[in-house]
């Protein structure tokens, strides 16, 4: 029998200045719920272990909020309440800390299954994981977006098998989408991390040649190479790997549309 991975997603709110806690009822949305404008954070859990014969789960899932609610979420709590009230900064490293933290907790909670992974979703667009390989590295990814307009056309084609192969992708005056894209890195626990640094490597070795751009024309490497989702995606790691310092570059993956995505982990 083989191993299976199960992932819990536990959402939850802080407000640093109210003497209680609000719990509230809607673990969806977050809980505690928070009251008023809050601090809301979400925490994803993954676990490994063999299904069990009689119940069908690896470990179940209101075991898995019951502990990640009584251990790990409170560590988030506690460190930002005590940061907040003395109007101190939590920077990257303080929060590298409280995952690990929030991991030791709950490490040996369930019987039949072991914690893999934790990752903070910072905001909507960025998160920083960490896993328990032992290897002490955190990976940390970020979305950004550019606009960028492209025809789909090969010159050795004629233009029929053009329009058959690409259809209305190969209209002749292209035509644009607005992409995302996903840059993951893997760096040690103990070295330098700078948000703005990250995003600024990000911006002036991809997002500035390509975001409102037409990249059949304005890209060089799109003069003998076909604009296609996967190549952008290609382009996108040329540029990018090697260029984190100390971090290396661990995945890229980019959305055309909510439909389409393509993920590349280099050669």
């Amino acid at each position: 029998m083989k191993l299976h991975k199960l992932t819990r997603v536990v959402r939850f709110s802080v407000n640093p200045f109210l003497p209680e806690t609000p719990i509230g009822a809607n673990s969806y949305s977050s809980k505690p719920s928070g009251e008023g404008l809050g601090i809301y954070l979400c925490l994803e859990v993954t676990l490994e272990g063999y299904i069990e014969r009689d119940t069908g789960f690896v470990v179940n899932l209101t075991d898995i909020d019951k502990y990640m609610r009584e251990f790990a979420t409170p560590v988030f709590d506690s460190q930002i309440r005590r940061s907040y009230r003395a109007g101190k900064h939590i920077d990257f490293a303080q929060t590298l800390s409280m995952l690990k933290q929030a991991i030791n907790a709950v490490d040996g909670c369930f019987e039949k299954a072991s914690v893999v992974s934790m990752s903070l979703q910072l905001n909507p667009f960025k998160r920083i994981a960490v896993f328990t390989t032992g290897d002490d590295m955190f990976y940390y990814s970020e979305k950004f977006e550019f606009a960028a307009m492209h025809k789909l056309w090969n010159e050795e084609f004629s233009e029929e098998k053009n329009f058959d192969v690409f259809g209305k992708c190969a209209n002749p005056a292209g035509h644009g989408h607005n992409y995302i894209i996903e840059v993951k890195i893997a760096h040690n626990c103990n070295g330098d991390f700078s948000y703005g640094n990250f995003a600024k490597t990000v911006d002036d070795n991809f997002l500035s040649l390509l975001d409102h751009k037409n990249l059949n024309v304005d890209v060089e490497f799109f003069k003998d190479k076909i604009t296609t989702l996967e190549n952008i995606t290609t382009f996108g790691w040329n540029q990018l790997n090697g260029k984190f310092g100390a971090a290396k570059l661990e995945e890229l993956t980019i959305w055309e549309n909510d439909r389409a995505y393509c993920s590349y982990r280099g050669e």
